[in-house]
């Protein structure tokens, strides 16, 4: 069962997380290259700040984005700021985002996200949680996959597995961690069934397209190439 007041507690911490590693930064390190291709760390700064924004939206009945165009325009504007007004907005649109998430509402109704997506408002909280950890990795920062709480792994894991589940391109995997969980995902194209093993933040880390998957075991066959998410 989603619990979105825990999990709106879970985004506060895991943004006070991210605002106390970039506060002992400066102009320059803000400026170096992040871990994702063509992003500096501004970049993602900037992306989480309109993130914020873009879930007020979708709880208050608006577009998520104006456009794909609009959403990306407005990153590499934002991507070259200051540090000190890179973190102000951070900070300035995740306390938007809560207060918005504060409203009394229907937790049980359906929201639009990006590109026709839905979901349930209650899901929204884990998702903002999402962008906000797995950011924070891609920031390299010496934050790391392993220090993601276990629940947040164990539950990304979930999501990512049921995302996948039926995919065209993804063969029959089973996913099994080292300490004893399980899921099964993919099944939508020939081959398999494959068994994939490992660390949980490694299986997370290749999953979610911040791993290569070289550290995992493969039985049935190689590792599957998945999808970009």
């Amino acid at each position: 069962m989603i619990d979105h007041e825990h999990d709106l507690a879970s985004v506060r911490d895991a943004t006070e997380r991210l605002l106390a590693d970039a506060a002992s930064w400066d102009n320059a390190s803000a400026a170096e290259p992040s871990r994702l291709p063509g992003w500096t760390r501004g970049h993602v700064l900037a992306h989480l700040a309109r993130n914020a924004e873009a879930l007020v939206n979708v709880f208050e009945g608006r577009p998520m984005y104006p456009s794909a165009e609009a959403r990306d325009a407005d990153i590499e504007r934002d991507a070259p700021r200051p540090l000190d007004v890179q973190l102000a907005d951070v900070r300035a649109t995740a306390d938007l985002f809560q207060e918005s998430a504060a409203a009394p509402a229907d937790w049980d109704r359906v929201v639009e996200l990006r590109n026709g997506v839905t979901d349930r408002a209650s899901r929204v909280p884990f998702r903002r949680w999402v962008e906000v950890a797995l950011h924070h990795v891609d920031l390299g920062c010496g934050y790391e996959l392993e220090d993601l709480p276990e629940e947040f792994v164990r539950r990304e894991i979930d999501f990512l597995a049921e995302r996948f589940a039926g995919h065209p391109q993804v063969p029959s995997t089973g996913l099994r961690a080292d300490d004893g969980r399980t899921w099964t995902t993919g099944g939508g194209s020939e081959g398999g069934p494959v068994t994939v093993s490992g660390p949980a933040p490694e299986l997370l880390g290749w999953l979610a397209g911040r791993r290569d998957g070289s550290a995992l075991k493969t039985e049935g066959g190689s590792l599957p190439q998945l999808p970009p998410l």
